[in-house]
């Protein structure tokens, strides 16, 4: 799962303050000083809105009628240190937390109820609203972090220093530490998990270097450049995959999409290492994988501007440039903080080719309560 919501400063220049895709991201939220609006993502169809004030969190539990709201501190109503279980069915407040400090980012799954403030971290349960954790954590102003939603492996991952890129992975329904991992020199800007907890991706300060770790055994599994100039990375996102997350794509502050071949690359592993000449080369080379596992898109987005990615979906297509030979089309969807919903598709054939196309692409502050998006390009 991406690294998940994003949220801005009220002083942002942006009119969308959150962004954020629910577990399996069938469907997202976003904020504007105006309130919420929660949208389906297949259709586009704006399934609810409330208007009622400016909000830096809006976090969905699946397609469920629940969400996890904190107001922007814009009116005393909707203060950034109050949690809000909100059902949107009867419009009514379920339950409120109450904090010291602002919520900086929220995380749920059908167990388990994340909230990270800037130096403590609260585990709760999602159904009792019992205190189940409280975690110190070094101060964490982004409120950064990454979660993985299957009850199978749920994992939590917190930035664990502030000089340089270490990552505290804990195991939110066994309630423990399960590793630290040193992944970069400089401070971490981003973090992902695989939907199963397998996987870990981390992104510094610099940009550009991404590298994907395996959580179980708390080791640098691969690493990606993604160009040879420092970039903020804003967003990554996993495959949704249940086994091997298959691609792993990052938007960075120049407006571009990367996506890195996962599968492509434990592959070459594979046959490096079993290589004479693989099995002299020390890690630090042997994870350094082949540009062609990675592919770019150039002005997915207006450079500079803070946007969310997620891979929604990975198909099997047929190939129509070989006979009898399948490729692969990875789904991305993107919310740009200001205002626009995009949906690309990349198709990679057997012979390691791509091919990029905006499929979609609307208005998110324009759509109007219960009509559904054809997805005309403009």
């Amino acid at each position: 799962m991406s690294s998940g919501s994003q949220s801005s400063s009220s002083s942002s220049q942006y009119p969308i303050l959150c962004a954020s895709f629910n577990q399996d991201n069938s469907g997202f939220a976003i904020s504007t000083r105006d309130g919420f609006k929660i949208f389906d993502s297949n259709t586009g169809r704006l399934c609810y809105e409330r208007a009622s004030g400016a909000f830096v969190v809006v976090e969905m539990l699946y397609s469920s009628s629940l969400l996890a709201i904190v107001g922007g501190g814009e009116q005393p109503s909707l203060s950034p240190r109050r949690l809000c279980l909100f059902n949107t069915t009867t419009g009514t407040a379920l339950r409120e937390l109450n904090f010291l400090t602002s919520v900086l980012a929220v995380r749920l799954n059908k167990k388990r109820l994340v909230v990270v403030l800037q130096e403590k971290t609260y585990i709760y349960d999602s159904n009792t609203l019992a205190i189940l954790d409280a975690i110190d954590t070094v101060p964490n102003v982004k409120g950064l972090c990454a979660f993985s939603p299957s009850l199978d492996g749920c994992f939590l991952a917190l930035p664990s220093s502030t000089t340089k890129g270490s990552v505290l992975v804990y195991n939110v329904m066994e309630l423990h530490s399960h590793c630290e991992i040193d992944a970069h020199r400089s401070p971490l800007a981003a973090i992902a998990m695989s939907f199963n907890g397998t996987y870990i991706a981390t992104a510094s300060e610099q940009g550009t270097i991404i590298r994907v770790h395996l959580v179980s055994e708390a080791t640098k599994s691969y690493s990606f450049r993604r160009g040879t100039y420092p970039s903020t990375i804003f967003s990554m996102s996993f495959g949704p995959s249940t086994q091997l997350p298959d691609i792993l794509v990052a938007l960075s502050s120049s407006g571009s999409i990367h996506v890195f071949s996962l599968g492509l690359a434990i592959n070459q592993r594979g046959r490096r290492s079993s290589s004479f000449l693989g099995s002299l080369l020390p890690d630090s080379v042997n994870d350094a994988f082949d540009p062609a596992h990675h592919r770019v898109l150039q002005k997915a987005v207006p450079a500079g501007v803070k946007s969310n990615v997620v891979v929604r979906k990975v198909d099997k297509i047929a190939d129509t440039s070989l006979s009898e030979s399948v490729a692969s089309r990875a789904t991305l969807s993107v919310i740009t903080f200001n205002g626009h919903f995009l949906e690309y598709t990349v198709d990679v054939n057997t012979q390691n080719e791509s091919k990029w196309s905006l499929e979609s692409e609307f208005n998110l502050l324009a759509v109007i309560s219960g009509e559904e998006q054809h997805f005309q390009l403009v």
